[in-house]
């Protein structure tokens, strides 16, 4: 059992920057890919970023590339999410999940996942 807890979240203008964090209970947190993802109001959750167990592999969704940047630190048993420019439809709640297999964008994947964190962006 791997229990997460996502902080950071906040609301913020258009073109601001914040920096979400997931903390991981297990002391086996290295061995799990982790993922990032939201979910919008009356929209399906929406895959934003993942990092394989290493760090060494990044997967991110077209729609933030180049804005969000996903990180980790196994030492810590955390995981990132740096946001950059972001926009008033990045608005959502932001999930952090963890998987035993390689970082992917299929929610599927992924076992465990925290209770999520909200960011609002106005503009």
């Amino acid at each position: 059992q791997v229990q997460l807890v996502e902080s950071g979240g906040g609301s913020v203008q258009a073109g601001g920057s914040l920096r979400l964090s997931c903390a991981a209970s297990r002391r086996t947190f290295s061995m799990y890919a982790m993922g990032w993802f939201r979910q919008a109001p009356g929209k399906e959750r929406e895959f934003v970023a993942a990092i394989s167990w290493s760090g060494s592999n990044t997967v991110t969704a077209d729609s933030v590339k180049g804005r969000f940047t996903i990180s980790r630190d196994n030492a810590k048993n955390m995981v990132y999410l740096q946001m950059n420019s972001l926009k008033p439809e990045d608005t959502a709640v932001y999930y952090c999940a963890a998987g035993d297999g390689i970082a992917t964008a299929s929610a599927a994947d992924y076992t465990y996942w925290g209770q999520g964190t909200q960011v609002t962006v106005s503009s």
